[in-house]
């Protein structure tokens, strides 16, 4: 058995970690919902129609569906796209080949946007010239 020291290191170090683990699922939670947010933006701009659900039984089968991923389901010999979000908003997009479409050309436009903003930064940062602030005394 251990001493009452060691005991309290252990116990120290067993709630650090689970406190670590807790703050990691919650940032990945947050992160999964500002995603699922920005898909919807994007769904909701493109054409796509959001209808909540408001019943159990709309709710049971929104569960059921692949969540917060535009997949392709047949209707009445169309295929319409939906996206399901049972975890966050509790709601169903729903879009024709047109609609799905638009969201496609949205979606590259928001990701080349995002890739010039990242390079703008990465250049902006690059220009940073410390040198001429003098020395700063600390130990980079």
């Amino acid at each position: 058995m251990p001493n009452p020291k060691t005991r309290n290191r252990l116990f120290t170090l067993a709630l650090a970690l689970a406190l670590a683990l807790t703050g990691c699922a919650a940032i990945e939670k947050q992160e999964a919902q500002q995603q699922a947010s920005q898909t919807e933006q994007l769904l909701s701009a493109a054409g796509f129609q959001m209808k909540l659900a408001d019943t159990p039984q709309k709710l049971a089968h929104l569960q059921a569906l692949t969540p917060l991923k535009l997949a392709p389901h047949p209707r009445d010999g169309k295929i319409y796209f939906i996206y399901a979000d049972a975890q966050f908003c509790q709601c169903l997009y729903a879009g024709d080949q047109a609609a799905y479409q638009r969201y496609q050309r949205l979606a590259v436009a928001k990701n080349i946007a995002n890739e010039q903003r990242l390079a703008a930064q990465m250049n902006e940062d690059a220009a940073m010239n410390w040198g001429m602030w003098g020395p700063w005394g600390m130990a980079w």
